[in-house]
Formats: structure tokens, C-alpha cells, sequence
């Protein structure tokens, strides 16, 4: 072998040199190998966490932003006579029919009238109660 290598200047291996280098090159993957696994784990655990306290973050904005609407929406409310003039409003037909014939007919031409509304104007009624209350 020495002979080659001055001739050529190219090391010949042999067999049992060439087993030395696999057998210490397969531990030696295993390792790195396992260490980039590691590397990627944390790194990957590491993006969990700061996704998750992303998340806290946007939520806990999103409950102090919703708390403050509802303060605003009851402080807004406070001096509103919204529900209580629908309130009125619903009940007048309710106390009229018990009063005679005279305002059973006023609330029965009523609900008659209601009745050839258009379509549109009866489901805007119903959205305006439905947000009231």
C-alpha cells in the first residue's frame, strides 16, 4: 500500500478500513441525527408557546374590548325608553281587547291591517323587538 500511495499519491483503503469508517460513522449520525431532532422539538415547542400566548393575548383583548361594549351599551341605555315604549306598545292590544266591543273591533281591524303588510316591513318589525330585548 505504501508503495501505491508514493506512486500515485492516492491512499488505497482496504475492507477492514472502510468497516472502521461505517461502524463509526452510523453512532455518529445517530447522534447528530438525534440532536437536530432535539433542536427541532424545542424549536417547534418553543413556537407553541409563543402561539399560545398569541391566543391569550387576542382573547383577553377580545374580553376587555366586549366588557367595555356592554358598559357603554348599559350607559347608553340607562335614559332609553326603547323597551319600555315597545313594552306599551305590545300591551295596548292586550288591555284593549278586554275593555269591550267598541276596542276588541280597533284591535281586530288592527291585526287584520298588520296582515296586508308587506312581507319586508313584518320582518323588520320582528328585528327591531328581537335587538330591543
Amino acid at each position: 500500500m505504501r508503495q501505491h500511495f508514493q506512486k500515485t499519491g492516492v491512499k488505497s483503503y482496504t475492507k477492514h478500513d472502510l468497516d472502521l469508517l461505517r461502524a463509526s460513522i452510523g453512532p455518529a449520525s445517530d447522534l447528530l441525527g438525534g440532536w437536530l431532532k432535539s433542536k427541532a422539538e424545542m424549536k417547534a415547542a418553543e413556537t407553541r408557546a409563543k402561539v399560545a400566548k398569541a391566543e391569550a393575548e387576542v382573547m383577553k383583548v377580545a374580553a376587555t374590548h366586549d366588557a367595555g361594549w356592554e358598559k357603554i351599551m348599559a350607559q347608553g341605555s340607562q335614559n332609553s325608553w326603547k323597551d319600555e315604549w315597545l313594552t306599551i306598545l305590545f300591551s295596548v292590544p292586550l288591555v284593549l281587547a278586554f275593555c269591550g266591543d267598541w276596542e276588541r273591533t280597533i284591535v281586530a281591524e288592527g291585526f287584520a291591517a298588520l296582515e296586508m303588510m308587506p312581507e319586508f316591513y313584518s320582518y323588520t318589525l320582528g328585528v327591531i323587538v328581537a335587538a330591543s330585548f
